[in-house]
C-alpha cells in the first residue's frame, strides 16, 4: 500500500517510520506545517516532502495518515475519503460530537476504510486480556477497571485548546472501557479536581479525575485518571467477573529485580507513551492495511470515535453538575 501522511510531529513520526519499516507498504509523501518536520522525517523515511492538498490529490496513494491537530481531523477525512483513500485518523474525529456525525455520514457516502487510533486495543498485553475475557476466562463481567496516570502534566497551553481531560486524556479509557465490557454504558458520572497544577484549574479543566460507568445489565466500569504519577507512565486494567479476574500490569523498563533485607525492588515502569505503546502502534497499523486488503471495515471504526466522544462528553457534563448523565450509544 502506498501513504500519503498528514503532520510530521510526535504521533505522526512513529506512524510514518511504521510504514516505512514495513515490506508491504510505502510512505510516499509527508506533509507539515513545520518544513523541518515534514524534510526529517521524509529523509529519514525515504519519502518525499509535499503539501497536504498534494497528498489528497494524488491519485496514486491508497491511504492517508491523519496526524495533524484535531481541529483539523474532520474536514481532512473528509477531503480524503471523497478523494477515494483509505483513512487512518488519530483520536478524536473532532471534538464536537455533532461535527463527527457529519463526518461519518461523508465516510459512509464515500464507502472509504475509516480506522479511528485507539491503540491500547493493540497492545500485545491488553488485547491478551480481551480475548481471555472473550474465552470466558474470567466468566460474567461484574466490573472493569481502568488505571491511566501521565508521569508529568502538560503545558497549560496545550491544557486550554485540549477540550480538557475527559475528551483529550480519558477518551482512551472510555473506548477500552467499552471494548472490554461487550456491553454499551447507559449512565457515567465523573469528580475531578486540579491537584497537580492549579494552573489548569485556571484553565477550566482537572488534572485528576474518576468516572463510573454503568450498563444497562448493571456491569460496572471504573476509570481513574491523573496528570502525574511520579513513578512513571501508569497503565493497568483490570477485570473482574463471576470465575475470578484478569488483569495486565504496568510493563517496566528491565525484568530484573532486586532482592536484599530492605525488601524486594524492580526497576523503573515505561516513562511515556511512546516506548510503552510501540508494540500497539505497529500492530494496529498491520490491522488497518490487512482490513483494507481485504475489502473490511478497519476497527476501531468511526462510530467507535463518536461514541467514545459522547462518553467524553457526558463526563464533562458530569463533572460539572455532580449528576450523573444518561447515555444512549446502543441507538447511534
Amino acid at each position: 500500500m502506498r501513504f500519503g501522511l498528514l503532520g510530521a510531529g510526535r504521533i505522526g513520526r512513529i506512524h510514518g517510520l511504521n510504514v516505512a519499516a514495513r515490506a508491504d507498504a510505502t510512505l510516499v509523501s509527508v506533509a507539515d506545517a513545520s518544513a523541518e518536520a515534514a524534510a526529517s522525517l521524509a529523509a529519514t523515511a525515504g519519502a518525499k516532502v509535499a503539501t497536504a492538498d498534494a497528498i489528497l490529490a494524488d491519485a496514486t496513494l491508497d491511504a492517508v495518515l491523519i496526524c495533524t491537530p484535531t481541529d483539523t481531523h474532520a474536514d481532512l477525512i473528509e477531503a480524503a475519503v471523497s478523494a477515494g483513500k483509505a483513512v487512518f485518523c488519530e483520536k478524536p474525529v473532532d471534538l464536537d460530537a455533532e461535527r463527527i456525525r457529519r463526518c461519518l455520514k461523508v465516510v459512509a457516502q464515500s464507502g472509504k476504510p475509516l480506522m479511528i487510533g485507539f491503540n491500547r486495543r493493540f497492545d500485545p498485553n491488553f488485547a491478551a486480556l480481551e480475548s481471555r475475557l472473550r474465552q470466558g476466562d474470567a466468566g460474567a463481567i461484574e466490573i472493569v477497571s481502568v488505571i491511566s496516570r501521565d508521569p508529568s502534566p502538560p503545558p497549560v497551553d496545550y491544557v486550554k485548546r485540549s477540550g480538557g481531560l475527559f475528551r483529550d486524556m480519558m477518551i482512551h479509557d472510555f473506548d477500552m472501557a467499552r471494548f472490554l465490557l461487550a456491553e454499551e454504558p447507559v449512565e457515567v458520572f465523573a469528580v475531578g479536581s486540579a491537584l497537580v497544577d492549579p494552573a489548569i484549574g485556571e484553565a477550566g479543566d482537572v488534572d485528576t479525575a474518576a468516572v463510573l460507568m454503568r450498563t444497562a445489565s448493571g456491569r460496572i466500569a471504573q476509570i481513574s485518571n491523573s496528570r502525574r504519577a511520579t513513578y512513571g507512565y501508569d497503565q493497568r486494567i483490570e477485570v473482574h467477573g463471576s470465575k475470578g479476574m484478569l488483569r495486565a500490569g504496568n510493563i517496566h523498563e528491565t525484568t530484573v529485580e532486586i532482592a536484599t533485607g530492605a525488601g524486594f525492588r524492580a526497576d523503573p515502569v515505561q516513562n511515556f507513551f511512546l516506548e510503552r505503546y510501540a508494540a500497539a502502534y505497529r500492530a494496529e497499523l498491520d490491522a488497518f492495511i490487512v482490513a483494507c486488503r481485504g475489502g473490511k471495515p478497519p476497527v476501531p471504526t468511526g462510530l467507535d470515535g463518536l461514541k467514545a466522544q459522547i462518553l467524553a462528553d457526558a463526563a464533562t457534563e458530569s463533572k460539572r453538575t455532580g449528576k450523573p448523565v444518561a447515555v444512549a450509544l446502543d441507538t447511534l
